[in-house]
């Protein structure tokens, strides 16, 4: 089977645009059923149609992937980083303290 985690992110990734089934399989040329099959795990597209997949969701392939492949931390930092954008300053800088206080503590329990 194929993994699902890759086609909940296409699913959610079209949702955000916030379109239907339909509505991206008319945008992509590809039909609802196919839209359907990957999104449920069921079928993983060729690489001609994952790239017409991803073109049409407007992300980057890592938006895709980010969940299934080991060496993807750069792309979560960075839409961290724009979640973080829309907070207030007060909230920025209370996640950026637990952050540092997270990644002090990681530090000092490698040791």
């Amino acid at each position: 089977m194929i993994d699902s985690r890759i086609g909940k992110r296409i699913k959610q990734c079209r949702e955000q645009l916030g379109l239907t089934q339909e509505q991206f399989a008319d945008k992509t040329g590809l039909t609802t059923n196919y839209i359907s099959t990957i999104e449920r795990g069921a079928s993983f597209p060729r690489c001609e149609k994952l790239i017409t997949v991803i073109n049409g969701l407007e992300v980057s392939a890592d938006a895709i992937f980010c969940d299934v492949l080991t060496h993807s931390n750069d792309y979560k930092a960075s839409v961290l980083s724009e979640k973080l954008k829309d907070l207030s300053p007060e909230a920025q800088n209370r996640i950026l303290q637990m952050v540092e206080l997270m990644i002090q503590q990681e530090k000092e329990s490698k040791h």
